[in-house]
């Protein structure tokens, strides 16, 4: 069986804000990254650091549609193997965004199944980071690395 999930969560800024703070470098590391290298364009693979873990991550940017959509695949902390993330923005009625993402393709072995349930965690830890950085200007990783 597969791994997959998907985390959502509504952001109070107007889709246009929302991608661009995905996409954009300086933005992406004012709240979720400690570094990110290029924005994310369609065929680039671009470097993303943490300030919790070692190392560079190479990002293989598949897919972008402007204000609406991004798929990126990486490799799986088993290694040997990518895995897919989409993100989906949403505009809503009331001028703010719906953000999905979800992740796929951890093989199921014991180490598969840890890797995607902290993924899944870290995804919604990313999305609630975006949301205080957009609508309230605040780097709520800040600090947090031990």
């Amino acid at each position: 069986m597969e791994r997959s999930f998907k985390v959502q969560l509504k952001i109070q800024k107007p889709v246009q804000e929302v991608f661009d703070a995905v996409v954009q470098p300086k933005n992406l590391s004012g709240y979720f990254t400690k570094t990110a290298s290029d924005p994310l364009t369609e065929g680039a693979t671009v470097m993303w650091s943490f300030a919790e873990v070692p190392g560079e991550f190479p990002v293989k940017v598949r897919q972008v549609e402007k204000d609406a959509r991004i798929v990126l695949q990486w490799e799986s902390a088993e290694g040997g193997y990518d895995t897919t993330v989409e993100m989906v923005f949403k505009p809503l009625e009331d001028g703010a965004t719906l953000v999905q993402i979800s992740e796929s393709g951890w093989r199921d072995t014991p180490k598969g199944v840890e890797s995607s349930y902290g993924n899944c965690g870290g995804w919604m830890h990313m999305a609630c980071c975006l949301k205080a950085y957009l609508e309230h200007g605040i780097n709520l990783r800040a600090g947090g690395a031990f």
